[in-house]
């Protein structure tokens, strides 16, 4: 027994190993991370009768699957289904595109999974989910065939389930890429999760979950159009492994630190917008509110004094077409009125912190999220005490984190997550460049914790800031352009999908390149 266990421990190392490797040398910009596991526990068989009436929360994964209707809206209304009929949601797995499987002539799918507690017995879950595929408006038709709906058990607690209507762990999902990359998604790749390790030794694989995704290829798979990781915003599903996307920086501020007073006139801030576009943004990010160090805070109202008029405009000029439009704000009254006026997406540079509520009201408007590393708040940010770290790529990671948790339990799912590590925030130059240079190892700290986290698109905003002027000898922002370039690029080069820059011109050139330099050494999708 114990030569056997050794055997197991071994076995897991060598599949760690061979990720890691397999990640690092084909695919650094969406890391994911297999890793040692303890002895994996003997599964329970259990029947029917023995799994109901249970008093304990169980774990458990679900996973989710539509290829009819408003693919997002559905999705959208299962989880509310879910969360009001017993299960506690406590993760999310990212959004996949994927091709259909066995009948194939049909609409291409979406496919996740949530991770989450229920108190209900395993044959109850079932009766639940049938009844929330039915309200959606699931019926009969052919075995795997078209569906608004499908929603599966895949794991229940570290129970083995065998009955006429329910097998679990789900029997074929050895086979099947649309489920294997969701569920992979809702594990760590620390291996000191208990559940995690029992859920495994249900694989009936040494290498559990993860050595059973990468013999379907793993992380080589994804971008292909067998599968995709998409991020829905606007109308459409953006698979950001593509191509690195350009965020253009519109202040409406008269103190901001770089273009401080030139857009606070309309016309001045919808012709900075249509000069933004045409140099190649793809999204354009409208604040109202400077968040430079020691920058006067202004209060909601005051906020959307100056927001919305501009709002208003950008929204109806024909440039807009196809772009995005992102709200630089921290208030949650401030983001559900821009979103209501038409920003597809809320950048908030507080992850939360500043105004909790906003977290709640981006779940309930279903947008993408941006949530960024910051300690304490403008006026605090860059004192000694916010600027004190051991290890900055280590600790952005587990902060960033625990900002992810909590948006996923207000409800924002991780597949509407963008982090930003908070380039000049909280930050000394030493700092900014250790971020920027060390992505990979951010995305690898939180893959420890949620495999899922460490894919989540990252926004890097380097541009014109302080540090780049300190290196260069610039002290006015504008000339720190060409600065700004050279820190994308490496930013890029390191993992960045968005970029968020002032001279847009300057950024898609730098976008286009660096993803050239990419595909040349096989590290995007």
């Amino acid at each position: 027994m114990l030569l056997h266990a050794k055997e197991s421990v071994r076995k897991m190392h060598s599949v760690a190993k061979n990720y890691f490797v397999s990640d690092l040398t084909h695919h650094p910009r969406s890391l994911t991370r297999a890793s040692r596991y303890a002895v994996p526990f003997k599964a329970r068989l259990f029947t029917q009768c023995s799994l109901e009436g249970r008093s304990v929360d169980q774990e458990i994964v679900i996973a989710m699957g539509s290829n009819v209707g408003d693919r997002v809206s559905t999705f959208d209304r299962a989880l509310q289904l879910i969360k009001s009929s017993g299960v506690n949601i406590t993760r999310h797995a990212c959004l996949y595109e994927t091709a259909p499987a066995y009948v194939t002539d049909q609409p291409r799918f979406l496919n996740s999974a949530i991770r989450g507690t229920t108190r209900l017995g395993p044959h109850e879950l079932l009766k639940m989910l049938k009844e929330i595929e039915k309200d959606i408006g699931r019926t009969g038709g052919i075995r795997y065939g078209p569906r608004p709906i499908d929603l599966d058990i895949l794991l229940y607690g570290n129970s083995q389930i065998n009955s006429e209507t329910l097998i679990v762990p789900h029997e074929r999902i050895h086979e099947r890429s649309f489920v294997l990359a969701p569920l992979v998604d809702l594990l760590g790749a620390s291996g000191d999760d208990g559940i995690e390790t029992s859920w495994h030794s249900l694989s009936k694989c040494s290498g559990g979950f993860f050595e059973l995704w990468n013999k379907l290829g793993g992380e080589s798979i994804i971008g292909t159009e067998s599968i995709k990781r998409v991020l829905p915003v606007g109308d459409r599903l953006l698979d950001w492994c593509e191509r690195t996307l350009v965020m253009g920086v519109l202040n409406l501020t008269p103190d901001s630190f770089s273009d401080g007073g030139k857009f606070q006139q309309v016309e001045a801030a919808i012709s900075q917008a249509k000069l933004l576009i045409s140099e190649g943004a793809d999204i354009i990010d409208i604040g109202a509110q400077s968040t430079r160090p020691f920058a006067k805070r202004l209060s909601p109202n005051e906020e959307l004094e100056r927001l919305v008029p501009v709002l208003d405009e950008i929204t109806k000029i024909p440039e807009m077409e196809g772009k995005l439009l992102s709200v630089d704000t921290f208030y949650a009254e401030v983001a559900s009125e821009a979103v209501k006026r038409g920003a597809h997406m809320i950048n908030d540079v507080s992850g939360g912190q500043l105004d909790p509520r906003i977290l709640k009201v981006a779940a309930e408007l279903g947008v993408p999220y941006v949530a960024m590393h910051m300690r304490g708040d403008p006026s605090t940010m860059q004192s000694e005490q916010n600027l004190q770290y051991d290890n900055v790529c280590k600790e952005v990671a587990l902060e960033l984190y625990t900002q992810v948790r909590e948006a996923e339990l207000s409800g924002i799912p991780l597949w509407r997550l963008v982090l930003d590590p908070g380039i000049g925030f909280s930050k000394n130059s030493g700092h900014n460049l250790e971020v920027i240079m060390g992505l990979e190892s951010i995305r690898r700290e939180m893959g420890k914790m949620s495999i899922g986290a460490s894919h989540v698109p990252i926004l890097l905003g380097p541009s014109r800031k302080r540090f780049l002027g300190e290196i260069c000898n610039r002290a006015n922002p504008v000339e720190r352009d060409v600065a700004t370039v050279a820190a994308v690029t490496a930013g890029i080069l390191n993992g960045a999908n968005i970029v968020r820059v002032h001279n847009a011109g300057y950024g898609a050139d730098a976008a286009k390149v660096s993803d050239a330099l990419c595909k040349g050494r096989s590290c995007k999708n």
